[in-house]
């Protein structure tokens, strides 16, 4: 067992343990108790839990130091979430929010597994939506390279240079700024949708062998592309992603039941709606003054 990983869980139980009451780690666990924390228990169930889920095994599974590790990170657990309770750590607006994310995240989760016990994917529902999955899924894949500069007259020399006879990859290794570059602008073989729109719009516009005599803008610069090649995507067989697709579908599933939730509840939505005495925020408004602005992207035209 990785003691890193305990140590990882202990920090979680920490954050958590804040809003658990003194008197038991869980409701209606009456198991004997492994140790007390300044009187209060930390149960056997409780304990076999936390070992399991760190572990995946049961605490007889372990050796004796690895045992007791274990208990001392859950007692460790236990007296820092009381002293943040003491010190009212636990009703701060963001760890009260982080406390309040973390239960709606495992009743979720509990509520899943429960309405899915029974509800399994059938042979029929894995074909089904193994068809809907090919059918939108890109049919061919496509290899090129490119050189990325940061204005548009640049790019255009770039252009008139590839005209004059210089050579693709080594005009990348010189000018482009995309770590590309050591590769002579090389990005290998993708499918479009790996792509931001403006960049595989322009590829699947070209021929193999042929590159783009008008620059092409992106967020991340100026780009000149050249297309390689082209090869038809092979899908992968049905058993191969069979365990993906179970996932696919049980997630509908259960989307499904948590929109059925959402139709017979009432809901009232007031994101939009100002509070009283302050005018509503528009569309598109920009962010107010001390608003971090977002980390500058990585100049490869790949999608997140």
């Amino acid at each position: 067992m990785n003691h890193s990983r305990l140590l990882l869980l202990a920090a979680a139980l920490a954050a958590l343990g804040a809003c658990q009451p003194k008197t038991a780690a869980t409701a209606g666990d009456v198991s004997p108790p492994v140790a007390t924390v300044d009187g209060t228990p930390i149960s056997r169930d409780f304990y076999e839990f936390y070992i399991k889920g760190i572990s995946g095994k049961t605490s007889a599974e372990l050796a004796p130091e690895q045992r007791s590790l274990a208990l001392d990170n859950l007692i460790r657990a236990r007296l820092v979430a009381e002293e943040a309770a003491k010190e009212g750590l636990d009703k701060s607006t963001d760890t009260a929010a982080l406390l309040e994310l973390s239960r709606l995240n495992v009743l979720q989760q509990a509520v899943s597994d429960r309405y899915l016990k029974d509800r399994k994917a059938s042979e029929q529902e894995l074909r089904a939506e193994y068809e809907t999955q090919l059918g939108s899924q890109p049919k061919q894949e496509y290899h090129a390279r490119h050189i990325l500069v940061a204005t548009e007259p640049f790019a255009e020399k770039i252009v008139t240079r590839l005209g004059k006879g210089e050579k693709f990859d080594e005009l990348a290794r010189r000018e482009s700024m995309d770590p590309s570059k050591s590769n002579g602008g090389d990005l290998g073989w993708f499918t479009p949708d790996r792509m931001v729109p403006e960049f595989s719009g322009a590829v699947m516009a070209l021929k193999p062998g042929e590159y783009t005599h008008k620059p092409v803008q992106t967020q991340f610069g100026w780009h000149v592309i050249q297309l390689l090649d082209t090869r038809e995507l092979t899908p992968p067989p049905f058993e191969q992603v069979r365990q993906r697709l179970e996932q696919i579908v049980q997630n509908k599933k259960f989307h499904g039941y948590a929109d059925e939730l959402m139709r017979s509840a009432k809901i009232q939505r007031f994101l939009d709606k100002a509070p009283s005495g302050q005018a509503a925020a528009p569309s598109g408004q920009a962010a107010p003054a001390g608003t971090p602005a977002a980390p500058a992207p990585s100049p490869t035209p790949r999608k997140n």
